[in-house]
């Protein structure tokens, strides 16, 4: 157990999950992990590891052969992950948002369909709001899916699609107009669609295809893709909570959870930056001595320190306020907001650190440095978070003139 980042009021089972991640990290993670990223290799030996270990199950409820663990369990799973390497933390988070909505709005046999075998890891899932056109202003979306007897008909381009090779379960949001006359709001005409489909590149199922992997400064391993649907047809019972018009609200539920997830990647990398400019500066000497005893570097270290316990210690809150039932869009949005930017500046801190090393391929603070900057715009940018943040301060402090 590191010195930074810990989390008080942990149980026995909480403990001894966490202490089997980390381990997992250290010893199948991080030794493989810049290798298999300066690859763009998909970890298929650590994605079978992390099956085993069940945590493609850990918040999918024990009926449905999962463990059922909170978010907070599940966030600082993710954190321990993202410190041996984000682009993990990523394969599986995508799948947990997914089941996450499965299992809050899904229909009965929905959810005896995916879940049990999402809590195994042999459906993985992924989710698509982005289009070319998008990002964070959702209620823009174009796709469309059309009723036609008993199926949809799904048209439309996503993008940046998580996993979008290998998963086998997408939940794709579009316009649905059927049942919602014109003039309804966009974000009340909206419906996620369960899209199964075969795990690969190309046209994967008839009417879905899956283009190559997108070419990424960072983020290197896990599979980014486009969706083109042209025809697509959908069973009507696979529209999510069996009811259309719902699909904004549910995508809005799955990403804020996601939220307190990218706020975990972003502490679990800032402790790993920490862990190397602090292991660096005890090795590398200048004018006699390590520079860790130099007062500019301790300085150094002691902001990153700082920035590592409070990143830690709003993820952990806005994940605690999350199981309580509570609303926690304020919580999330400020989470992920610090965490993200934290995480930058830990990892710039590290970077210097390191000096001219810190510019090769051979140190893994090179891999860092590519890879914090996608947190800064992974389930909404700065300003969405800050938008968020100011409507919600000004919900609670209204003025009573």
């Amino acid at each position: 157990m590191t010195r930074l980042a810990q989390t008080a009021g942990l149980n026995d089972v909480q403990q001894e999950i966490l202490s089997t991640v980390r381990d997992f990290v250290d010893k199948e993670i991080i030794p493989v992990a810049t290798q298999l990223e300066h690859r763009d290799e998909y970890p298929t030996e650590i994605v079978e590891g992390l099956k085993e270990l069940g945590l493609f199950g850990l918040m999918i409820p024990e009926e449905y052969g999962g463990l059922g663990e909170s978010l907070l369990t599940y966030a600082l799973c993710v954190e321990e992950i993202a410190r041996g390497w984000m682009s993990v933390s990523g394969i599986i988070n995508t799948h947990f948002i997914v089941a996450y909505m499965l299992k809050q709005h899904g229909t009965q046999e929905q959810k005896d369909t995916f879940l049990p075998r999402m809590a195994l890891g042999e459906v993985r899932g992924a989710f698509s709001m982005s289009e070319p056109a998008l990002g964070s202003d959702v209620a823009a979306i174009t796709s469309k899916g059309v009723k036609d007897g008993d199926k949809y008909v799904l048209n439309g381009q996503k993008m940046w699609l998580t996993n979008g090779g290998t998963s086998s379960l997408v939940a794709v949001l579009c316009r649905s107009d059927e049942g919602h006359p014109e003039g309804t709001a966009p974000h009340k005409s909206m419906t996620t669609f369960l899209v199964e489909k075969e795990p690969g590149f190309g046209e994967v199922r008839p009417g879905l295809t899956i283009p190559g992997k997108i070419d990424k400064m960072g983020y290197k391993g896990v599979d980014t893709t486009e969706l083109i649907m042209d025809g697509l047809r959908i069973p009507a019972n696979r529209v999510l909570g069996g009811t259309t018009g719902r699909g904004f609200y549910q995508m809005m539920d799955g990403v804020e959870v996601g939220r307190v997830n990218v706020a975990a990647r972003g502490c679990g990398v800032a402790q790993r930056a920490f862990e190397l400019g602090v292991s660096y500066a005890q090795q590398r000497h200048t004018f006699g001595k390590p520079i860790a005893q130099h007062q500019a570097i301790q300085f150094k270290l002691a902001e990153m320190a700082t920035k590592v316990e409070a990143s830690h210690a709003m993820m952990v809150n806005a994940a605690r306020k999350k199981d309580s039932g509570e609303r926690n869009d304020l919580e999330a949005g400020m989470a992920k907001y610090l965490a993200s930017e934290y995480c930058k500046e830990v990892v710039e801190d590290a970077f210097r650190i390191h000096g001219g090393y810190g510019f090769s391929k051979e140190y893994e603070i090179e891999r860092l440095y590519r890879e914090a900057p996608m947190l800064l715009i992974g389930e909404g940018t700065a300003e969405i978070q800050k938008m968020i943040i100011g409507r919600r301060l000004l919900e609670e402090y209204r003025f009573q003139g």
